[in-house]
């Protein structure tokens, strides 16, 4: 079974990837490897923020890869920074982006409604 469809929700320190289809999904949960409460607060050591900002969203990333179509969502500006992660460092990936929108603390199974739902409304679940 191919699940080519992918939801990540994500916000300053973790992340749940979603990948489904109609029938099915499976679900995994990164966290950043961030030694700090938010990573948007101005500490000195900022640098390592970023490094450490930059391996989590390659985590991401990478869990994206082999997804045809995706929709990021979270509750605050950590998707529109990871986006522009994505534009630069994995275009290729970017560019299966289907949507970024602001969504709260949803279960997964919530998460996993609003992303077919989502689909759906868009042109169709692959």
């Amino acid at each position: 079974m191919s699940l080519n469809n992918a939801v990540v929700w994500l916000d300053h320190s973790k992340a749940v990837v979603i990948h489904f289809d109609k029938d099915a999904a499976e679900s995994e949960s990164l966290k950043t490897h961030s030694t700090h409460a938010h990573p948007r607060q101005n500490h000195a050591d900022s640098h390592a923020n970023e490094d450490d900002n930059s391996k989590f969203f390659n985590e991401i990333a990478a869990a994206l890869g082999d997804s045809e179509q995706i929709l990021v969502v979270g509750p605050a500006e950590e998707k529109t920074v990871f986006m522009k992660h994505l534009s630069s460092k994995s275009p290729a990936i970017a560019a299966k982006v289907k949507a970024v929108e602001t969504v709260d603390h949803p279960s997964d199974g919530q998460l996993l409604a609003h992303a077919r739902k989502y689909f759906v409304s868009a042109g169709g679940l692959q």
